[in-house]
């Protein structure tokens, strides 16, 4: 069985008289330990993928499941136990608690779950060894985004899911960010999802979904990903 799977996965939203169906009966699988980079337009259903596969959203019919666990069938407080212990979540803002340290902001999330990983050691895992007792303000766009990683990883998530987490940072930091999150999933094992609309990002992925109108339209399997700074967008 593979790590994540989505089965004939179906989500729709009703606006009024009119039904929207963002997912349209999607498959697709993901295996520990990969890059996966899940790419598409504005509009395609690639967030809605992401809110499910984070238990933030449920499917409306079809199965999800994520290391053997059947994710869709679970309740409403299961689903927060989930989110709790095995998601971590990257967005493209840091949504860092302003008057917390570099260093706290990582501890509170290491508090919420079963196995964490010390956050001093995380922090220094991302390159901010030096920073730990620094507040937000005093931190650039990039060196926030690390320590947002960095709270995600002190999780010790089964699948670490980033949402356009380039998206507030500029070309050279991007790429470093981008650099990152390969590197944490080549050195620790960790399974991480990128969703973007970016195809350039799609060079660095050992798997790319590509998402166009609620399904999966095509999945490559990369046999030789590239260097992530040596990507060009």
């Amino acid at each position: 069985m593979a790590f994540v799977e989505f089965k004939d996965v179906c989500k729709t939203y009703h606006m009024g008289s009119v039904e929207v169906r963002a997912v349209d009966r999607m498959n697709f699988t993901i295996e520990r330990g990969e890059l996966v980079v899940i790419v598409g337009p504005s509009g395609a259903g690639k967030t809605t993928v992401l809110n499910m596969l984070g238990g933030m959203d449920s499917a409306t019919s079809g199965t999800i499941m994520l290391d053997g666990r059947e994710v869709s069938g679970l309740s409403e407080r299961e689903l927060t136990l989930y989110r709790r212990h095995d998601i971590g979540f990257v967005f493209q803002f840091y949504n860092l608690v302003q008057n917390l340290t570099a260093l706290e902001n990582v501890e509170l999330a290491s508090q919420i779950c079963l196995d964490p990983l010390p956050a001093d050691e995380v922090l220094r895992q991302v390159g901010l060894g030096h920073r730990m007792d620094n507040f937000p303000a005093q931190l650039s766009g990039g060196e926030q985004q690390r320590v947002a990683i960095a709270r995600a990883l002190a999780k010790n998530p089964k699948l670490l899911l980033c949402d356009e987490p380039t998206g507030a940072l500029d070309y050279k930091t991007g790429k470093q960010i981008l650099k990152l999150l390969q590197d944490t999933c080549r050195e620790t094992g960790h399974t991480v999802a990128i969703v973007t609309h970016n195809s350039a990002f799609t060079q660095i992925a050992d798997r790319v979904i590509e998402v166009r109108e609620g399904k999966a339209s095509r999945i490559v399997l990369n046999e030789a990903p590239q260097d992530a700074m040596l990507v060009e967008w």
